[in-house]
């Protein structure tokens, strides 16, 4: 049997959401209006499972919690490049999934319905401060830093509930939200991001 726990993956990612700058969810506290509409990309810079590579590759998922986020109850959907080949889609499944272990099983466990999982076109773009995500169709979104004070971009580091746990978060806001997938119709502005580099592994 193959060993699904031999994987890693390292690159840049962002997220937005509909809740007021900064996303109070990752403190453990209610979202700002009492539900959640997130999306999450990633690029792969650099990974494997097992033999085999998955660089430049890269990955969505949308999710929506009723509630509060530490309650579980949240519906996904995973995009997968479709630039992937058979064992890619296949590995990238597994891995974002929470089947191979690692902060992603941990991310997963709060799902309680997978609405889909689809190989679609992803544009993922990073550019200074910005980070834009389009899936024709789907989606589109842009989200840009804050500045702290000191002039550099506002940053917030190990809180409880976070996505990428291996880095500092760069906090952003939103010029830009469509997502209509599904039942989900989700459009607005001026709201929560955050993006930082990230490693994941087993």
């Amino acid at each position: 049997m193959k060993d699904t726990n031999d994987w890693r993956l390292e690159g840049s990612y962002f997220e937005a959401c509909n809740c007021e700058t900064a996303c109070p969810c990752v403190w453990f506290n209610a979202p700002s209006e009492g539900d959640c509409k997130l999306l999450v990309a990633w690029h792969i810079d650099k990974g494997h499972f097992q033999q085999l590579q998955l660089d430049d590759l890269n990955i969505a998922l949308a999710c929506y919690s009723p509630g509060h986020m530490r309650e579980g109850n949240w519906q996904a959907v995973l995009y997968v490049d479709a630039r992937s080949n058979a064992a890619q889609f296949d590995a990238i499944t597994q891995i974002f999934s929470g089947q191979s272990g690692g902060h992603l099983a941990v991310l997963m466990s709060f799902v309680g319905e997978v609405l889909g999982i689809k190989k679609v076109p992803i544009d993922y773009q990073e550019h200074d401060d910005n980070r834009r995500l389009t899936i024709p169709g789907i989606t589109s979104i842009e989200i840009e830093s804050i500045q702290g004070i000191s002039g550099a971009p506002a940053t917030i580091d190990n809180p409880p509930l976070c996505i990428v746990p291996s880095h500092p978060a760069t906090v952003a806001k939103s010029s830009r939200y469509h997502y209509q997938d599904y039942d989900k119709n989700w459009q607005f502005s001026d709201r929560n991001g955050y993006y930082s580099p990230f490693i994941y592994h087993a």
